[in-house]
This record gives structure tokens, sequence and C-alpha cells, in this order.
């Protein structure tokens, strides 16, 4: 399985700025995913960046994260940032990893478990009931 990165600099090429707030990069950026209909999360950061003339600049970067996508798609989405957020260019990294989803449902018992078994209690947000999930000690 193949996790993708594509790192979007804020700062426009032309006017090396930032020229609108984060949101809207962001809206921009779900937007896109979306439409590619692709699973994906993103994350804000600070970074450097050298313009091809050489100057360098610190922005704000987005960091969007592809799990098990096309690499054409995950080109063709970084070619749509690339364009929409006037960039010279952005980054795109991928890298081998093993993943996993890991799923558990809550079992709602009042009393406490006897044996071999460990409660861990929680609270429901609301009211006095006591929501636990089962483990087996190691």
């Amino acid at each position: 399985m193949v996790k993708s990165e594509i790192y979007i600099g804020l700062h426009d090429s032309t006017t090396k700025t930032q020229l609108f707030e984060n949101e809207k990069y962001i809206r921009m950026l779900r937007n896109v995913c979306h439409s590619y209909k692709v699973p994906f999360s993103f994350g804000i950061q600070e970074g450097g960046y050298i313009y091809e003339n050489g100057e360098y600049a610190r922005e704000t970067s987005l960091v969007l994260t592809l799990i098990d996508v096309e690499k054409a798609v995950v080109n063709d989405i970084a070619k749509d940032l690339c364009a929409f957020f006037r960039q010279e260019s952005v980054l795109v990294t991928e890298s081998e990893i093993q993943a996993y989803f890991v799923s558990e449902k809550p079992e709602c018992d009042s009393e406490r478990d006897s044996g071999d078994n460990k409660k861990i209690l929680c609270e429901k947000a609301k009211g006095d009931e006591k929501w636990h999930r089962k483990k087996t000690a190691v």
C-alpha cells in the first residue's frame, strides 16, 4: 500500500504572498478531493521554499495525505492544486506503508467484570449510565 503526500505552499507564485486566509485554501483542497472521490486527510504546517529564481520564502503549507490512491489520480490532484493555488510546483512524496483499520463498539454493563478481564469505563456524554469495553488481561 502506498501513502502519497502532496505539499502545497500558500504563497502565490507571482506576488510571493498569501492572498487568502487558510480556510479558503482548505475549502479548495476539500473540494478537489471530493471531486476525485478519494479518502484524504490534511495538515497545516510552516515550511520554507526556494523559488526558481533562487529567492527563499517561509510560508504556510498544506500537506495532503492520500492512502492507496492510484498514482495517476495523485498526479492529477497535484496538478489541479498547483494550478488552483497558483504555485510554481507542488511536492509529491510516496512511501510504502502497512495500514489497517481497527474497529470496536462499546458494551453497556453496570457491573464490574471479574476474572482475567479488565474493564475500561467511560461515562456517556449525558446521563450517569456507564459504558465500557472489555480488554483481555495480557
